[in-house]
């Protein structure tokens, strides 16, 4: 196999390629290049050295990690056919942007492949040209970080950061808000673009500005951040970064033929669980002394934390599938949530001055209301907004919500307005009618109404009603056995005796 050599293309003009990568490329039997999307590419053209480019690989192949495994694939080809010496006159020659040992995958792919048979010419990278512009000696602690795999890569890490690879929107968006969970919204980013050519930009920013249209970034931008002694925090960007993996080549192959529809049914069954997991807890919480939480305690805040991260991952695959389809990243769900809190608490972020939880409630209705004026039709609701999918018991106190905050009262009178539903579901069997749907649901709307009036979660009181319905149907099956008893084959009367027998307020016999 004839030796490949890679060259490095410096981070701009044909002025900054090396005479070492220049003497490869002039005596080269056969000339590469990852991608003409380089400054230099079209000057040496312009000068006689002609480069293949395998811009072609990056439109056929669904992502980057193909891209260079097809690259590295095509070059070990070329090279089995190719005549030359081990000098390299007359091979493969293989060009690079910047330095081939920086940030470079398929160089290390070849060199997985040839090891000492890969011949290497150094060149001038893009970091040489930001530590000039920065004024920064990168002895001083400064690392070059990958922006693609910025949450690994920045795994405990202080000090300064050059961020390479900034290269999209999305890529941006990944980095800032992986830097938001350690520094404020407003701490300084240096934004780099196009150095060593007549567009250069070295623009200084607030971190919080890097997606907001005021950069538009090329495969020539970069990012500064000096963290000073503050470690990075990559828990949450670690778990974006494995879900990403999960659908990527090579993941999970059930993670990667999932939509939104289809995950819709485990993100509710999560949902559940957590609530599950709460009911386990006690009613006030407990507050930290210094001393460790009681076993069954701690038991319980665990199940709970495992439950949270099942839903965190539903909102995390969700993320990345919108990404996938262009439309919105995990960073655009947590700035808009911190967004939309601030907007919504005036009385914590702003002047306005509230009594109590009430106003608050009634000032963030009309908030939300303003958010979504609409047109002259139902857009306009304040009731509009809520998701007719919800349970009944969920749906319901939304509504009651919602009409208190025009002050309608929705618990007055609630248990007037039962005893007269279960009336009129009574009149109903008197009839032979059975009630009817109508009168079985002003009856449990009614004890809503009645729950609503005293500050009692509907939903929770049922699920709670539930669970003493089915401890007790336990119970019943204990005494069942105990006695002897066939439960499956007892006769109505038994199992009446039985149940009544269960009755958490007698002792078990």
């Amino acid at each position: 196999m004839a030796r490949i050599t890679v060259v490095g293309l410096g981070p701009a003009g044909a002025d900054l390629v090396t005479p070492a990568a220049r003497h490869a490329l002039a005596v080269a039997a056969r000339r590469f290049v990852r991608t003409a999307r380089h400054p230099a590419v079209d000057e040496l053209r312009a000068e006689g050295i002609e480069l293949e480019s395998f811009d072609m690989i990056y439109e056929r192949e669904p992502d980057l990690e193909r891209v260079y495994r097809a690259i590295v694939a095509d070059l070990l080809a070329a090279a089995a056919v190719a005549d030359g010496t081990n000098d390299g006159a007359g091979g493969i020659v293989y060009a690079v942007p910047g330095n081939p040992v920086l940030a470079e995958r398929t160089v290390v792919l070849l060199r997985e492949a040839l090891g000492d048979e890969l011949g290497i010419v150094p060149g001038v990278s893009f970091a040489d040209l930001a530590w000039v512009r920065l004024g920064i000696d990168p002895l001083d602690g400064a690392r070059v970080v990958d922006a693609r795999s910025f949450a690994i890569d920045t795994a405990n890490v202080s000090g300064p950061l050059l961020i390479a690879q900034c290269d999209t929107a999305l890529v941006l968006s990944d980095v800032k808000l992986a830097l938001l969970d350690v520094v404020p919204a407003e701490h300084p980013v240096t934004v780099l673009q196009q150095l060593g050519l007549a567009g250069e930009r070295v623009d200084a920013i607030a971190l919080e500005d890097l997606d907001r249209g005021g950069v538009l970034p090329d495969h020539l931008t970069s990012l500064f951040v000096d963290l000073g002694a503050t470690a990075m925090a990559p828990e949450f960007a670690r778990l974006l970064a494995i879900t990403e993996r999960l659908r990527g080549p090579g993941g999970c192959p059930w993670d990667a033929q999932q939509t939104h529809h289809s995950l819709a049914r485990h993100l509710l069954e999560e949902a559940y669980e957590v609530v599950e997991a709460i009911d386990a807890l006690p009613p006030t919480p407990p507050i930290a002394a210094g001393v460790g939480l009681a076993s069954d305690l701690h038991d319980a805040y665990r199940q709970l934390a495992d439950e949270l991260g099942d839903l965190l991952f539903q909102v995390m695959i969700h993320s990345v599938l919108a990404a996938e389809a262009g439309a919105f990243t995990v960073a655009d769900v947590a700035r808009g949530i911190h967004d939309k809190l601030v907007r919504r608490h005036p009385h914590v972020f702003g002047d306005v001055v509230v009594a109590g939880a009430d106003d608050v409630v009634r000032n963030w209705e009309q908030l939300k209301r303003a958010e979504h004026p609409g047109g002259e039709d139902e857009r306009r609701s304040l009731v509009a907004g809520i998701a007719t999918t919800l349970p009944g018991l969920l749906y319901l106190p939304k509504v009651f919500r919602k009409a208190e905050s025009v002050g309608l009262d929705a618990g007055a009178g609630a248990i007037e307005a039962l005893r007269t539903a279960v009336d009129a579901l009574l009149a109903g069997d008197r009839a032979g009618d059975g009630g009817g749907q109508g009168d079985v649901g002003d009856v449990i709307a009614a004890a809503a109404a009645v729950a609503w009036s005293r500050d009692v979660d509907p939903e929770a009181a049922l699920r709670a009603a539930a669970v003493r319905y089915r401890d007790r149907f336990v119970r019943m099956e204990h005494l069942a056995l105990a006695r002897g008893i066939d439960l499956a084959a007892a006769t109505p009367a038994v199992a009446a005796d039985l149940w009544a027998a269960a009755d958490p307020k007698l002792p078990e016999h």
